[in-house]
């Protein structure tokens, strides 16, 4: 797994490349718990170019979703197609995070 992160104005963008899985799930933990530190801020996770994702990676994003309502912030995901949406639609958490389609839907999104 990739991580890149970029600030667009007031937002940060994570885009992942690659899987989650148990082995890189704890390095996403990690970019997102350190994101959602601060209260009241603004992320957008980009998984465009994600593989896969496992139950582990679906818990860190359970996780860091609970901390965003808890600080207030906003945590929404962009790029959700394929298998990967799949993934989410078979695990019942379509309806659990705000999804939108492309990177700049999910900036305006999390504004």
């Amino acid at each position: 797994m990739e991580l890149r992160e970029e600030k667009v104005g007031e937002v940060s963008v994570v885009e992942v490349k690659g899987r989650i899985d148990s082995t890189t799930a704890p390095a996403l933990g990690e970019r997102l718990r350190a994101n959602l530190e601060a209260p009241k801020v603004r992320v957008v996770l980009d998984l465009s170019r994600l593989e896969y994702i496992s139950s582990a990676g679906f818990r860190i994003l359970l996780l860091a979703a609970k901390r965003a309502d808890e600080t207030g912030s906003r945590l929404v995901l962009c790029g959700v197609a394929g298998k990967v949406k799949q993934l989410f639609d078979l695990g019942g958490f379509l309806d659990l995070f705000t999804i939108v389609g492309s990177r700049e839907e999910g900036i305006a999104a999390a504004g």
